[in-house]
């Protein structure tokens, strides 16, 4: 039996409950908005994504407040969850909120960068949806491509996981 790729099956899921997609990308780069418009359709649930690298621009486009970042820095719980929300609002158009997920990355690829408390490989991922706001904390061992690469298939399982009612628990630490 052939797998079916995760960008699939999250346009699949997205199609059937009428709802868009919308990302907020830091470390990866773009690469989960890039694997989402491989699918042909994708401009069906796929609104778009803001890749917001630098804390001015998590702070100009996600509405990321700038103490939020000061206290917690980008890699954390806080910062994630405030990505997610304000990419549903940069990107809704007039489109409802209610009708749109909202997903964020922001993590520390490496090979540097690196702290004790947050070592290479230490992705948090935040979701925004309808039903509530949530996030994840992940750590990766390969190298800054394989980190991205990592990364961008886990947002891809957080969405399909929301969208079938499999949400893992969220970790709630910074």
């Amino acid at each position: 039996m052939k797998r079916v790729p995760y960008e699939v099956r999250v346009g699949e899921f997205l199609r059937q409950k009428g709802l868009k997609l919308v990302l907020a990308e830091s470390c990866t780069g773009g690469l989960v908005g890039n694997l989402i418009t491989n699918i042909a359709g994708s401009s069906d649930y796929y609104l778009g994504s803001v890749t917001a690298y630098a804390y001015e621009a998590k702070e100009a486009l996600l509405g990321v407040k700038h103490e939020t970042l000061l206290k917690y820095g980008a890699v954390s719980r806080p910062t994630v969850l405030e990505m997610a929300a304000g990419s549903r609002r940069a990107l809704a158009g007039d489109i409802p909120l209610e009708t749109i997920i909202g997903v964020s990355i922001s993590g520390i690829a490496g090979p540097g960068g690196g702290l004790p408390e947050k070592p290479v490989g230490t992705v948090w991922f935040g979701m925004s949806t309808p039903d509530g706001d949530w996030a994840w904390r992940y750590l990766f061992h390969g190298d800054r491509v394989q980190n991205k690469r990592s990364a961008a298939r886990t947002a891809l399982k957080l969405v399909i996981a929301y969208l079938s009612g499999t949400l893992p628990p969220e970790t709630p630490f910074t």
